[in-house]
């Protein structure tokens, strides 16, 4: 792998992690359409090098996250702990770590059993054109929905912000639950991560702006734990010859992810999934012509 492209993928993971675009299908698509076969190769190898670079650039982006939220998680996490010791849950604060705990869980299970014969599977420029379609097909139908009379009528039950969104506060840890599983269908390329968590708060009730700050705390804990599970790959002999390279990819993506979550909160205050829908659809059918 050389430097520049090490410093593209980082740069392409910062944004494409945080934007519901799915980094792990651009990821396994750019190569191809750059011609970059050094990587394309390992790509449909069982044991190569590209696993692990992968999760380095996602523990990137992660960084990027902790760098931004660094706030909020000193406070979620005292809250959790606060809630050990008092044995109960009081503050919107501490239910925000539980919820986050609790939808960590299923993604966390399911990595484990299925990363692997998922990516060798579907992690393919073809299969990640294709599920690039469906995952803006699902942002525009998160959009529609969250218009229909019974996600309303559920923002106004369970609690409502001012402009109409049901607080984040007010989710239920079944809910929470939920998310986290459908979190888990981001394990297939093209599938967004963020792009999936917000459409499943959106068809709860939850506006954009709260969508996208539950989504992005959501994919700290799984991508972080990623990083720590998948160390020994880098440090291994399958890391040899790239390590220095990861590492210039994951300073790339955490540096692209601070300002890409920054654009995006405030984006979110006011905007919707759609433009990001409509992308993955036109980019992904064009990628499906090309990659047939």
């Amino acid at each position: 792998m050389t430097t520049l492209q090490a410093i593209v993928l980082g740069l392409l993971q910062g944004v494409t992690e945080l934007f519901p675009i799915s980094s792990l299908g651009h990821t396994v698509i750019f190569p191809h359409l750059f011609g970059w076969n050094n990587i394309v190769a390992w790509q449909s190898e069982s044991e190569s090098p590209w696993l692990a670079f992968v999760v380095m650039l996602h523990v990137g982006s992660a960084v990027g996250l902790l760098i931004y939220f660094w706030r909020t998680w000193i406070e979620v996490i005292g809250a959790f702990f606060t809630t050990l010791r008092k044995r109960r849950i009081e503050t919107s604060t501490e239910r925000l770590a539980w919820l986050i705990i609790i939808a960590t869980i299923p993604v966390g299970i399911l990595g484990l059993l299925l990363e692997r014969p998922i990516r060798l599977a579907l992690a393919k420029p073809l299969a990640a054109s294709i599920f690039l379609v469906v995952n803006g097909l699902i942002l525009l139908g998160a959009e529609r929905f969250r218009r229909r009379a019974e996600v309303r009528a559920l923002a106004a039950r369970e609690g409502m912000k001012r402009d109409g969104g049901r607080r984040l506060d007010t989710l239920e840890y079944k809910e929470a639950g939920v998310i986290g599983f459908f979190q888990s269908f981001a394990l297939i390329a093209g599938l967004s991560r963020d792009g999936i968590c917000m459409a499943t708060g959106l068809v709860r009730g939850l506006d954009n702006e709260d969508a996208a700050r539950f989504a992005f705390l959501l994919a700290t804990p799984p991508i972080l734990a990623a990083g720590l599970f998948k160390f020994s790959d880098l440090t291994g002999s399958l890391g040899a010859g790239i390590r220095g390279d990861a590492v210039i990819a994951a300073v790339s993506a955490a540096i692209a992810a601070v300002f890409t979550v920054h654009f995006l909160m405030r984006y979110f205050k006011t905007r919707t999934l759609t433009p990001f829908g409509i992308y993955c659809i036109v980019f992904g059918a064009v990628m499906v012509v090309y990659n047939a």
